[in-house]
């Protein structure tokens, strides 16, 4: 799967930063590159601008977002607080935040009560400075004419917000800062920070706040979802709602290239048990998936436990052994798919754990017997259950998805079931992402695809980030 968004833009940005680092010397130059991850270029290839320009235009799209987050954290040139806005908020949009229409910011705004978000004046400023240009001067013709120091909006926040509560509303706050027309990511940390516990210290009105907020917010399909605890205070997320409807995972059948012979043990309260076969031919996830997702160490945790295994080493050797062995023979892709995510994520243990062979319906008639009514889609080849409830299913084509005669005639049908059965997942709250074999060929080919594609969609789901 290639990465194929336009990044022009972003490109463009990063570029103009770039072009600074020709201020340093020729000796310093290189160490720079290599900070940023740029390539190397010797001394000789001409002048330190051109040797600027030579490396950076032979780093790929796919590199550009981690160059762009290495200039914003290291301090190898001065990047004015404009400029570093303009970079962060199209490094921010890789992340495909959630949309928040302008109606509905400015509905939330007009039900906020800025002097009770502003009750802590140092921890409310750090927040705005953080997020907006609290810093640069207004446009004052009679600052200039009469030779004094133009007012800036940290000046007229210190007035109308601090020394005198109600000179401002909310709205008029939202309106000075530019959060109505503000990225959709900028938009979301800042709705985060102002009702997280950095800014409010009071658990009954972070709530309250965020009650407020999501009054306005839900109509156009996003909220503020808690997500964990910061000390003790909630934690919370700006969300897309549509991604967070669906119920909580009672019970995850996977890891069984057969289909399971399964029973209720108590319909009334959906306890199943897997009978028929070997001891362990099919295995059950029955815990609550926390708020960060079904990562490696619940999983780890939960096959130590269930399994009785006192070495938490041999526990997780064996867990990976038996997730192998659940994969096909007949699919070389999805092997290499299963062993290139645990050497690209190496060796973190807080990664999304890659659920292979998940059961996604199940239904005692088979499909002749079932007919017109059939589900169509019984398996998943891998699933991930991401932060705050989202659900990302990678699948695996082979030419058997849209082919018939072993792969020597196109059949239209099939591939009309398959995407079928992809609108089906996404209405239920999926999200599906194809490979094609041959781009899974081999492991180094694999390895290759997914150092590109997981961060990518790490960022688009904000794994890691709270």
């Amino acid at each position: 799967m290639v990465d194929s968004r336009d990044r022009s833009a972003l490109r463009t940005q990063v570029n103009e930063v770039v072009g600074l680092l020709s201020g340093l010397t020729h000796a310093t130059l290189n160490p720079a590159f290599e900070q940023l991850g740029m390539p190397s270029v010797p001394e000789e290839a001409g002048t330190k601008g051109e040797r600027v320009k030579l490396s950076f235009r032979q780093v790929p799209d796919s590199e550009l977002p981690r160059v762009a987050q290495r200039l914003l954290e290291q301090s190898l040139v001065h990047v004015s607080p404009s400029r570093h806005r303009r970079l962060e908020d199209l490094l921010w949009e890789e992340e495909s935040p959630a949309e928040i229409p302008k109606k509905a910011r400015r509905e939330l705004a007009r039900a906020l009560d800025l002097p009770e978000l502003a009750q802590h004046h140092d921890r409310f400023l750090r927040l705005l400075d953080r997020l907006w240009l609290t810093e640069d001067p207004g446009p004052s013709l009679d600052d200039l004419m009469n030779g004094r120091r133009p007012t800036t909006l940290r000046d007229d926040l210190q007035r109308h917000v601090f020394r005198n509560p109600g000179d401002w509303s909310a709205e008029e706050l939202f309106e000075k800062l530019g959060a109505f027309e503000a990225g959709d990511a900028r938009f979301a940390r800042f709705l985060e920070g102002l009702v997280s516990a950095d800014v409010l210290l009071d658990e009954h009105l972070q709530e309250a706040t965020v009650s407020t907020i999501n009054g306005c917010l839900r109509s156009s399909g996003t909220e503020l979802r808690r997500i964990g605890t910061d000390g003790g205070y909630p934690l919370f997320a700006v969300v897309p709602t549509g991604l967070h409807s669906n119920r909580r995972p009672k019970n995850i059948i996977f890891a069984s290239p057969r289909k399971p012979d399964i029973r209720f043990r108590s319909s009334v309260d959906n306890d199943i048990e897997i009978v028929g076969g070997r001891p362990g031919d099919t295995l059950v996830y029955d815990r609550e998936i926390p708020s960060a997702g079904l990562r490696w160490r619940d999983l780890h945790s939960w096959w130590q436990d269930t399994r009785k295994l006192s070495d938490p080493t041999e526990a997780r050797i064996n867990l990976h052994q038996r997730l192998r062995e659940s994969l096909p023979t007949n699919s070389p892709g999805q092997r290499n798919l299963y062993e290139a995510y645990h050497t690209v994520l190496r060796p973190s243990v807080d990664v999304p754990a890659l659920l292979p062979e998940v059961w996604l319906h199940w239904d005692h008639k088979t499909v002749q017997e079932r007919g017109p009514q059939a589900l169509l889609r019984f398996r998943m080849d891998f699933l991930l259950l991401l932060p705050h409830g989202q659900r990302v299913v990678l699948e695996v084509d082979g030419s058997q998805h849209y082919t018939r005669d072993h792969g020597r005639t196109p059949d239209t049908g099939k591939y009309a079931e398959m995407v079928a059965a992809d609108r089906d997942l996404k209405l239920s709250g999926y999200e599906v992402f194809r490979f094609g074999h041959d781009e899974l060929r081999d492991l180094d080919a694999t390895e290759k695809l997914l150092r590109q594609f997981l961060p990518a969609m790490f960022r688009r789901y904000r794994v890691g980030s709270s």
